[in-house]
């Protein structure tokens, strides 16, 4: 069998420019090039000759993936070269209109890949199917190719489902809540929006790190985090109109929102530099200093992975041996630790970045059976904490010991119960799960797809239910309607969010 490889490189267009074989306008970034290679048999010194050429570009209009075109190695030549006689304007390049500005050794180089081209044509045909099952080693900093051709809808289905939950949890002695994570385990919702936010990060950024280069992941994080940051403030003005509308009282003690009342100037202030935050909108500051972060963090983790995760470990155990926090207004009190929830997100891009590595053992019949026990163990112990008849079986020396459990630091107990369920879902949520095309789950993918605006008004959601909770009635009908309205809600706004996204890519 003749011997082969796979070589990669990756290839930096500072203008838009065109390829004969590609029939549209690419854009100016970075293009990963994959070239398959035959041994040239007969000769006393090894060498190789290309066989086919494959190039990473981004699909066309209206899809976010990315697709493997095959180009000639001439007209990737031609291009390349085209840049070098450039003219210094805007216009983009067109390598059919340039074909005359070449140099003289493109010329023979495109006299002899054409004549080498013909003569391999067939043998490239019985090649391809061998050379593509070869595995390429990445360069250093380099992506992984992403599973499939579409949109992972899981991940925005977990989100959208998060952000739900995250609703019916914050709207208190609300029987909607019943139907969320927390009553049933360690964890809750935040863990599942922590660790989707780490992945999606990864892909977002990982894409621009692809087609724009480093600058364009700074320019995109610095951008994200004015945005989130900018959000943040809009929601605290808000939660503080909603109470003072209620006639202030209890509502605004319970809100955190009575000091923003009574001292604005200096609370907000501080609310401006992330020190105050009004109750249910503790984790915007961390979301904040995430995307401030994740250009080095992508950095590490692109070039050390593990190292870059055992770091986060790291840090996560010396909050608990020392007791490391971050400064926090007027209590110093943080209902998320940013040192200690940042291990979320950072195993989450580690976990999308290291897939490969982590899904035999995700995927294993002993994590399997090690997360199902740890969570019937879960809930057990967490359902005597809520229904009396079942204290009786749970010794006490376990459950009194574990209760509360310590939310704002990330307790271990709860980090394991977020894991056993995120194996669990591997395993019982395919990629193509027939479920996710239900009306139901499109609503929740709708909402993980706009999670920013939704989260936005799922927290003033909750307000405002929780107003009409004190203020009209807390019976069982009114906590129902509440709920199912509030979500309702969410999954319309997403709908006319998603609408308005579409509409402008179709004018154009």
């Amino acid at each position: 069998m003749t011997a082969t490889r796979s070589r990669r490189e990756t290839v930096v267009f500072k203008y838009p420019f065109r390829i004969a074989s590609i029939d549209r306008l690419l854009p100016a970034g970075s293009y990963e090039v994959v070239t398959d290679d035959e041994l040239m048999e007969g000769l006393s010194n090894p060498h190789f000759r290309c066989v086919a050429t494959r190039m990473m570009v981004p699909a066309p209009p209206r899809s976010a993936v990315v697709e493997m075109v095959t180009i000639s190695s001439t007209d990737l030549s031609e291009a390349r070269e085209t840049m070098r006689w450039r003219p210094e304007s805007d216009a983009p390049v067109d390598i059919d209109k340039h074909r005359g500005m070449s140099s003289p050794k493109t010329d023979v180089r495109r006299m002899l890949a054409e004549i080498e081209s013909k003569a391999l044509r067939g043998r490239q045909l019985q090649l391809e199917p061998e050379l593509l099952t070869i595995p390429a080693k990445p360069l250093v900093g380099a992506l992984p190719e992403l599973k499939g051709k579409a949109r992972d809808l899981r991940i925005d289905a977990c989100r959208g489902i998060a952000l739900w939950f995250i609703f019916l949890d914050h709207v208190p002695n609300n029987i909607g809540s019943w139907l969320t994570l927390r009553n049933y385990g360690f964890s809750d919702a935040a863990e599942v929006f922590m660790f989707v936010s780490g992945i999606t990060c990864a892909l977002a950024y990982g894409k621009a790190l692809r087609f724009e280069g480093w600058t364009g992941v700074i320019r995109r994080t610095l951008r994200r985090s004015w945005d989130i940051y900018v959000a943040f403030l809009l929601l605290a003005l808000a939660c503080a109109i909603l109470v003072h509308l209620a006639g202030g009282g209890r509502l605004a003690d319970e809100s955190n929102t009575r000091i923003l009342l009574d001292h604005p100037g200096a609370t907000l202030a501080r609310a401006a530099i992330l020190l105050y935050r009004p109750v249910n909108t503790d984790v915007w500051p961390i979301f904040v200093l995430l995307h401030l972060s994740f250009a080095p963090l992508l950095w590490l983790l692109l070039r050390m992975p593990n190292v870059t995760l055992g770091a986060s470990l790291a840090l996560y155990a010396l909050v608990y041996v020392f007791g490391w926090t971050v400064p926090a207004w007027p209590n110093g009190h943080w209902a998320f630790n940013p040192l200690a929830w940042q291990l979320l997100v950072v195993l989450g891009a580690w976990w999308m970045i290291e897939d490969r590595s982590v899904r035999p053992w995700v995927t294993s019949r002993t994590a399997l059976a090690l997360s199902v026990l740890y969570l019937l163990l879960s809930l057990v112990i967490a359902l005597s904490w809520r229904i009396k008849p079942l204290e009786a079986l749970v010794p006490q020396a376990l459950s009194q010991p574990l209760y509360p459990l310590d939310k704002s630091n990330l307790d271990p107990l709860r980090l394991l119960h977020f894991l056993a369920v995120a194996v669990l879902a591997a395993w019982l949520v395919p990629r193509d799960w027939r479920w996710l095309k239900t009306p139901v789950m499109r609503g929740a993918i709708r909402c993980g797809q706009n999670s920013l605006p939704i989260y936005c008004l799922a927290i003033l959601l909750a307000f405002a239910s929780h107003m009409a909770l004190l203020d009209i009635s807390d019976g069982l009908v009114m906590q129902i309607a509440l709920s199912l309205g509030g979500i309702g809600a969410m999954i319309a706004t997403a709908a006319l969010l998603s609408l308005i996204a579409i509409k402008p890519k179709q004018q154009s």
